[in-house]
């Protein structure tokens, strides 16, 4: 009887997370989206630890050491969660993302102990599987997370790096295939263990900044991935369920992220793209484009005659904390009759839906903020482009230069508007570390300054008009 309560309550958890999932597809219903499958999570849990019984009529024991670790976790959990600046939320992501990697490996390493010579070979590849790629994810997320966090600034490959890297895959292969097979050998398994982190480390170290949104979602599809291997290990299938979303999730995210910048995974992987070798621009070397540069008297001046305004934000926007000055503008433009929208870049801020959150917290209009497949034909009637903080993905290079590391990248085409006002605090190089053309175009003008700064300027005349 308890079981098959059991089984109805993984699966309303279950439900929760297809339906949660499904909200966070939206910005007007993500938050109850992630409250709902949360929810779904913490009763699966608490069923488990208060129903679940073992095939020989058992319950779960050491339930105070159980709640003692749900309730650290959850403290930490929520501290982090509420201390984390927008800028870090792709370190978060990284980090968090290990730590479930790092749960998979711990329950492989668990189980291989309870592993024999009699055991079926489908459970010990379960078990070597989730060992293997809770292990890269682990692994490959705490050096991702190192490298957000300028904790590590390297993106130079090792002395034989690529000779290394494929010794360490050939050698989770061929001890992936021993223990599978029977050979149940706590030395191989301890070696593969060791060779699994060594690979996640040398698969993350040369991946350039601007590639790690990708490299993290990749990383999450794999700890999903580890997660659903626990749950056939256990016949859990709210494991199962949640894991596979996760894996599914993190896949087409990783797929839609590589659109969004017009290249493939393996590019992305192995091209080095966004490394640490700079172009001149990125190098300190004073560019030779003719750039204007204007005030936050003039910026108003303009706006505030201008019939159409598309604000387009960026990671600058999130280091300067400028989204509530943004709306205050945004409102005041609206009074004075302005039409004003938000253009959104698939990857602007780092990660998907990233300037959505960072929009929201200022309670921006949900309507306001368009996807660039919509908003990029509106550019050619707009009396006025401002961007905040946004660098590569504006970038015109991206549309006709071969030779540039971002050619075909889509981007948001903002020189096609009458005037451009670029709000930034120099003429530094962005994520990409090449230098944007744009930013020497006629119709463009530049407004050096924090942008929390300037805008509040800006805001300032407005008023007084």
């Amino acid at each position: 009887m308890l079981n098959n309560i059991l089984q109805i309550i993984y699966l309303l958890a279950s439900v929760s997370f297809i339906i949660g999932l499904k909200m966070l597809s939206g910005p007007k219903t993500a938050r109850q989206g992630n409250f709902l499958a949360a929810a779904g999570m913490g009763l699966a849990i608490v069923a488990t630890v208060f129903l679940f019984q073992s095939k020989n009529g058992e319950y779960l024991g050491n339930k105070i050491w159980i709640f003692a670790g749900i309730a650290i976790g959850t403290i930490l959990g929520t501290l982090s969660a509420k201390k984390v600046k927008m800028t870090a939320m792709p370190q978060m992501v990284s980090l968090f993302n290990g730590m479930g990697g790092a749960c998979a490996a711990a329950i492989s390493l668990i189980e291989f102990t309870h592993l024999d010579a009699s055991s079926p070979s489908g459970m010990i590849f379960v078990v070597v599987a989730g060992l293997v790629i809770g292990s890269v994810s682990f692994s490959g997320s705490i050096i991702a997370y190192a490298k957000l966090q300028e904790i590590m600034k390297s993106t130079k490959k090792l002395p034989g790096h690529n000779l290394l890297t494929a010794g360490l895959l050939i050698g989770i292969v061929v001890l992936t295939a021993l223990l599978t097979v029977g050979q149940i050998n706590p030395t191989l398994f301890y070696l593969l263990f060791a060779l699994s982190l060594g690979y996640g480390i040398l698969f993350v170290i040369p991946i350039g900044g601007a590639d790690m949104p990708v490299v993290i979602s990749l990383l999450n599809s794999f700890t999903g991935v580890a997660a659903a291997f626990g749950g056939f290990l256990y016949d859990n299938q709210v494991m199962q369920t949640g894991g596979i979303l996760v894996g599914s999730a993190g896949t087409l995210l990783t797929v839609l992220m590589c659109n969004a910048m017009n290249r493939s995974l393996t590019n992305v992987l192995f091209g080095a793209f966004g490394g640490s070798a700079p172009t001149a621009a990125g190098s300190g070397q004073k560019s030779e484009m003719a750039v204007r540069s204007t005030n936050a008297s003039d910026v108003a001046m303009i706006m505030h005659y201008a019939q159409k305004v598309i604000i387009v934000p960026g990671y600058g926007l999130a280091v300067a904390q400028a989204q509530h000055v943004i709306h205050e503008m945004e409102m005041l433009l609206e009074k004075n009759g302005v039409t004003v929208k938000y253009a959104i870049h698939p990857v602007a801020g780092r990660m998907p839906g990233h300037m959505n959150v960072l929009l929201a917290e200022s309670n921006v209009a949900y309507d306001k903020l368009v996807e660039m497949e919509e908003i990029n034909e509106e550019f050619a009637t707009a009396d006025v482009v401002y961007v905040v903080g946004a660098n590569d993905v504006v970038n015109p290079a991206a549309r006709h230069d071969p030779s540039s590391p971002i050619y075909g990248m889509p981007i948001l085409d903002v020189d096609k508007a009458k005037t451009v006002i670029v709000s930034k605090r120099s003429m530094a190089a962005g994520y990409a570390n090449i230098e944007n053309e744009l930013f020497g175009y006629a119709n463009c003008m530049m407004l050096f300054g924090d942008a929390k700064k300037t805008l509040s300027e800006v805001v300032a005349e407005l008023k007084s008009m």
